[in-house]
């Protein structure tokens, strides 16, 4: 009973993080990962903790005003040969050009036995939900879509 008390504190934890993170907040949320955490999205594939607080310092000086809002979190305890995984869906709001966006996607983490993230996967669609905003580009990739489609 305690192991499902430390990983739903744990996901609370990394919760709070994203939706609360600033610039300021960036070494925080950098404490939640482990020394030699990996981060995998649809630009970035790196290890280590400084590596991905760079990430996210970085998405601060791209967009104005991110805001991450998780919508579910499902979190699991590790058997002994497992370890304890999270699953959150969120929703990702920022300006870029003076106009809002939004991104919908999904993260994977797979902690440490003390509760550290080892892996975060990030899952979404970047045709979708960048490309296709694109003048130009994202008449390309509608086309494209519409000829792949079954």
């Amino acid at each position: 009973m305690s192991t499902t008390l430390d990983i739903d504190t744990a996901a609370s934890h990394i919760q709070q993080g994203f939706e609360g993170l600033t610039l300021g907040g960036v070494d925080a949320l950098a404490r939640l990962y482990a020394v030699d955490a990996r981060f995998k999205d649809p630009f970035n594939d790196v290890q280590g903790r400084g590596a991905i607080a760079h990430i996210f310092s970085h998405m601060f000086s791209q967009v104005d005003a991110p805001q991450f809002v998780v919508t579910a979190l499902i979190a699991k305890a590790g058997a002994a040969d497992v370890c304890p995984q999270i699953f959150m869906r969120w929703d990702f709001s920022f300006v870029t050009r003076g106009k809002a966006q939004m991104i919908h996607g999904t993260t994977y983490f797979e902690l440490n036995a003390a509760k550290l993230i080892t892996l975060h996967r990030d899952y979404w669609d970047a045709a979708e939900e960048l490309y296709e905003k694109i003048p130009v580009l994202g008449t390309l990739v509608r086309w494209l879509k519409s000829k792949l489609k079954a």
